[in-house]
């Protein structure tokens, strides 16, 4: 038995760790932050499953049986492929799910126009994850994407409250916004993304509705393990919560402590790779 392990390029898993907890509190909790790389959204389809793979496997080794992929660069870029090609040979009993999915299942419930706008990195709108998803579950949508390369800098070097932070911000909102009057649902597909949250909904016409992916996640994984009873009998249940981190700890552990709120101490892992 083990931990549920969370992973995300940097802070912005921590905003699904918090609705995963409040929904799973009997769970333990192990988060892996590889910030010393961060962001993911600007690389490449073959460095972002590098990365993810290698931290997939260094949750594994710590005894997780189960990975949420709390990045939605990650989830689209690097997911589909560890899936099919990498866990039947490396941990054919452990699973590795993503943040993408849940949400494209139930944005269509939310818009009345069938207009969905995505506020995204560069490379999790490149991939089209969300438009391919949702056509899946709401064919009768239409999405419209807009890639916010900015976002996450500004978040995880805390400029987002400048000046200069909530220009770009409300630019590329406007970005989305222009591309069709009728959007009347957003989804933030980046979980760096709700700390915005309040931002971004006051710059936007009341009529359109903003959605975060924490509380579906966190819904979606309650979903998952009552049908899947033998993943969660592997997950160890003693409501404890660790931090991993790549990037010093001193530094993790005060902007962490901040998201969680609560007092975050971490452990540093040292990512190595060639390229």
């Amino acid at each position: 038995m083990g931990p549920i392990g969370v992973f995300d390029s940097g802070y912005g898993g921590l905003t699904i760790l918090k609705d995963l907890r409040n929904r799973l509190p009997e769970y333990d909790f192990l988060y892996l932050g590889d910030n010393a790389r961060t962001p993911y959204g600007t690389q490449s389809y073959d460095v972002v499953y590098e990365f993810t793979l290698q931290a997939v496997k260094e949750l594994f080794n710590r005894g997780c049986e189960l990975v949420i992929v709390a990045c939605n660069t990650a989830s689209a870029k690097a997911l589909r492929t560890i899936q099919q090609k990498d866990l039947p040979n490396l941990a054919p009993n452990k699973r590795v799910l993503g943040v993408i999915r849940p949400s494209a299942e139930v944005v269509g419930s939310y818009s009345v126009s069938r207009n969905i706008g995505v506020l995204a990195t560069q490379g999790t709108v490149q991939s089209e994850s969300y438009v391919i998803e949702i056509a899946n579950f709401s064919p009768d949508c239409t999405v419209f994407q807009q890639a916010c390369p900015l976002w996450v800098p500004l978040i995880e070097n805390n400029e987002y409250e400048t000046d200069a932070g909530k220009q770009f911000i409300q630019r590329d909102v406007q970005k989305l916004l222009d591309k069709n009057d009728k959007i009347d649902t957003i989804i933030l597909g980046c979980t760096h993304y709700p700390v915005l949250m309040d931002y971004i909904v006051s710059i936007l016409p009341s009529s359109v509705k903003v959605i975060a992916q924490g509380e579906i996640v966190a819904e979606s994984l309650v979903d998952y393990l009552e049908r899947h009873p033998k993943i969660a009998d592997r997950c160890s249940k003693k409501s404890e919560l660790a931090f991993l981190t790549s990037e010093p700890t001193a530094e993790f552990d005060v902007n962490a402590s901040k998201f969680m709120n609560l007092e975050v101490k971490s452990k540093h892992i040292n990512f190595t790779i060639k390229h």
